[in-house]
Order: structure tokens, then sequence, then C-alpha cells
């Protein structure tokens, strides 16, 4: 028998445990689960601090799934427990964190929005494989309504094309609505007119009047299928348009109380219905779509997929062309060179996968160097000189699926340093990073620099050629007669770095 997978969430509206059994062909088999409530998010967004009694309650329930664990015979060093948007905003997040460990055991990591969609794409495509729903040719969304924040994800013809995360939650919202009289009406048009300024930005990655498929994951719009949708499958439902937009009106004419009575649910997860639907409502109308699939999924599941995704390489490979999709979509919506960032990624891959074992890095620096290479002159929207400076700036302040806000940064840094003479180690703020990421940008853009000469012109001259090593130099020789004389400047250029990190001089012959 496989030892099973334990996973915990501290969310904004509750704390919630899944234990699951990973099978020897990357199935999962759910032995457990609670779901607790917790006031987390309205502390935040009242007095930006979990309070006093909010702690208490949070370590009484992580214990409590100490001993549920230990009936498992898992630890809590055994079990990846991580805190959302909510948890993060808090000004005492880091002593709350402390005391969690000392008095649970429990190491708390904080997932960013970006990080929470990479697990809920993996949770609904695993959910909806095998299943009669189209990813690859309709345009697609898949929204995420939570607590704190919304998250959205853009597919068009099967590729990412975008991913946000929305600061438009439940209990955002009824904090900002407290001070009025929180009629429908009132909450409505301040739902309205978040999504309109947030339309605009969307709709330069994917038009979405075009999109026909729309799934929504969560427990408010899973309820919502129970009582007006259909099963697909086991995990599967779908709605017609016209059952969820009367189910929507019907739900806002219900007290919280009425709404407890009437569909079994606790008081918390009652509070939060009316809006929770009502912004699933507004977004499903930006489309065209005439229904909804509503996968019974949620992050906790997406972590379990992870855990098999790294073992089956088809499912990696496939994730990880979502991931460089939704790179080379920000790249077009800067109006980039797609032909030159394509050229230096093919030249950059190869140069990787011939240092491969002196590299040593982990498995995703590979996959961080294609989207480097991707992004590297995405500045040049801006401004051309300096333009490695604008494209740290667009890369930081971008969101790219697939990747957490530690591998956003390292990429914008080797896009920082991929031109000029200045070197990472002349950067204080480099000299500050962990020594893990610090090696990774320096390895990694060493190799950016010579992909990046060697399509100096912008015209992929150097397509195809073979690499060979010497105890020496890294001899590059092309396979077509063409005059090299602009990439051998800019090898004499740009290899220093190289040279530097690797101590191969490189020759083109």
């Amino acid at each position: 028998m496989a030892t099973p997978e334990s996973v915990i969430e501290i969310g904004s509206t509750g704390v919630r445990l899944l234990v699951a059994e990973i099978t020897s062909d990357h199935k999962k088999n759910i032995l457990d689960r609670s779901d607790l409530p917790l006031h987390l998010g309205r502390d935040v967004f009242t007095s930006s601090t979990i309070s006093q009694e909010t702690q208490n309650q949070l370590v009484q329930i992580l214990q409590r799934f100490r001993e549920q664990l230990a009936g498992w015979g898992i630890s809590p060093a055994e079990t990846y427990c991580f805190a959302s948007t909510a948890f993060r905003d808090a000004k005492n997040c880091d002593p709350v964190m402390d005391r969690i460990l000392v008095q649970t055991g429990f190491r708390v990591h904080i997932a960013d929005g970006i990080e929470e969609n990479k697990l809920m794409y993996l949770a609904v495509s695993n959910c909806i494989q095998d299943q009669p729903v189209d990813f690859k040719n309709d345009d697609t969304v898949i929204l995420v309504v939570g607590g704190s924040t919304t998250e959205i994800m853009m597919m068009s013809g099967g590729k990412m094309a975008g991913v946000h995360s929305l600061r438009l939650g439940t209990i955002r919202i009824e904090q900002h609505m407290k001070s009025l009289f929180s009629s429908y009406d009132n909450i409505r048009r301040f739902v309205q007119e978040a999504i309109n300024n947030t339309k605009g930005s969307l709709e330069t990655e994917l038009n979405l009047s075009n999109v026909k498929q729309f799934i929504a994951v969560g427990q408010d719009v899973t309820l919502a299928a129970i009582q007006v949708g259909r099963p697909v499958s086991t995990f599967l439902w779908e709605i017609e348009l016209e059952d969820f937009e009367s189910f929507v009106k019907e739900i806002q004419k219900y007290s919280v109380n009425e709404i407890v009575a009437r569909y079994k649910i606790s008081f918390s997860e009652a509070e939060t219905l009316q809006v929770s639907l009502l912004i699933y409502d507004m977004f499903l109308h930006l489309t065209k779509a005439q229904k909804i699939i509503v996968p019974e999924t949620d992050v906790r599941q997406g972590y379990l997929v992870s855990i098999t995704s790294t073992q089956n390489e088809v499912l990696k490979n496939e994730f990880n062309e979502q991931v460089i999709a939704s790179a080379k979509n920000l790249l077009r919506k800067y109006h980039g060179d797609e032909a030159h960032a394509e050229c230096v990624r093919m030249i950059a891959t190869k140069i990787y996968d011939t240092l491969k074992n002196e590299i040593a890095l982990g498995e995703q620096a590979r996959l961080l160097l294609e989207i480097s290479a991707i992004l590297h002159d995405i500045g040049v929207f801006i401004r051309n000189d300096n333009h490695n400076l604008h494209s740290w700036y667009i890369i930081k302040n971008s969101e790219l699926f697939g990747l957490n806000r530690n591998e956003n940064t390292i990429v914008a840094e080797i896009a920082k340093y991929h031109k000029g003479s200045i070197m990472p180690q002349d950067n204080e703020n480099f000299l500050m990073m962990p020594r893990p990421d610090r090696m990774t940008i320096l390895k990694l853009t060493a190799i950016l620099r010579i992909a990046d000469a060697l399509d100096r012109g912008h015209i992929q001259q150097f397509s195809d050629f073979s690499i060979k090593i010497t105890p020496t130099s890294l001899e590059i020789h092309t396979k077509k007669s063409k005059n090299p004389v602009l990439e051998r400047l800019a090898l004499s250029e740009k290899s220093g770095m190289f040279e530097s990190v690797f101590g191969y001089k490189v020759v083109l012959i």
C-alpha cells in the first residue's frame, strides 16, 4: 500500500484537510477530509492582522488535524500546509507562522495567487480528463471565486492565454460594503464596477466575448450545480445558463439563516454564497457560454496531482507547455519579436542540455531558462535603450502561469542582466538573495547571453549547429557557410560571464 499524502489549506473562510493515497498508476483515492470554518479573512480585511482569538482557533484546529493525521501514520513534517492571500496580507503573518510551527509542528507555506492558479489548473485538468470538455479548440475561462481573491485563467486553442489573481473576493467585498446598506443592488453595482475595471486588461489577452466554455470551481458553484445542474460524471457537473441565472436571482431573496436551513450548509458558507454566485454570474455574462462546467475539485487536490505530475512525464510536459504558452502570450501582448525569442530559446536549451551535468541545477531551471529566453527583449516595447531594465520591470509586474513569486523574480533578474557589461554580483540586492537563487541566475544568464549573441541580427541564421565541449572551450560548429561577423562580435562582448561561470571559452567555428 502506498504512503498516504496529506495537504492542509488555511483559507480566508476556513481550514481544510485532505488525505489521499496515490496509486501506482498515478490515480488518487480520497481517504479522509475535514473542513472547519475560521474567520481569518474578516480579521485581516478589517484590522490587517490575525486576531488573538482567531490565532487560538487556528492552532486548535491544526492540533486536531495533527491528531487526525496521526491515525494515518502521517506527521506534521510530512504534511504540505499552505496559506492563501488573506494570511499573507496579515501584518503579523510571520509570528503567527512561527507560533503554528512551535505549537503544532506544521510549517506553513504562503502560496500566492498564481501558485494557486497552477494547482487549480492541475486539479481541473485531472477532473475533466476523458470527459466531453473541449479544452483544445474552444476559448475557455476557468474561474475560482474565493474569500479574498478571484482567480481567473484564460485559454485559447488549448494554450494558456493569461492568468490573473483579482482582489475581488467575497469577504473583501463584504468588508467594503459594510458601511453601506448592503442591498442586492448596491452589491451588484460594486461587483459590476470592479469587473468592468479589470475587463479591459483581461481582453488584451483574450477576447472574452468569444469564450464558449466557462469552467467554474468552488463550493458555492458546486452547490448551485447540485441544485439546478445535471451530473456529467462522478465529479463533474454542468448548469444551463438560464437555470443558473434563475438560481442566482432566487438565492438573493433569502436571509443567511434561510440559506442555512434550505441548503443544509454552515453559517460561514451561507454568509458568502450570494456574493460568490453573483461574481460567477457577472463574469459568465462577459462570455457567450451557454452553460457552466463545474468540476468538483479544489487546490488541495491540485497539490496531490502536482505530486504525481513530477513522476508522470506526459502530464509534466503538458503543464510546461502551458507555462511556455503563457510567456509567449505575454510577449505577444507587448508586440515582441517572436521569431528572435524562439531562436534564442532553441539555442539556449541546446547549450543547457549539453552542459546539463555541469550546470547541476534543479529540474525547474531549464523551464526558467526557456521563459527568460522568450521574454528577455520584452522591454523593447517601452524603449530600446536599456530595454533589459524595462524587461525586468514588465516581467516583475506580470503574472506568468505556473511560476511562483520567487521564480518570477529569477526570470526578471535573468532578463535584467542578459545584456551590457554589468555583472549581477555588482548589485547589492542580488547579493542579498539566497545562494541557490544567485547561482541559478548566474548560470542561466550566462547561457542566455551566448544564445542572444548567436542571433545578434535577429535573422536566425544559425538555427542549425552542433556543440562540442573540449577541456578548455565550448565550440559551436555552424552547418551552413554564412558570414558570422556580427555573431563573433557579439560573442566577444557577451561571453565573458559564461567563461567566468563555467570556465569555458566560447568559440564559433
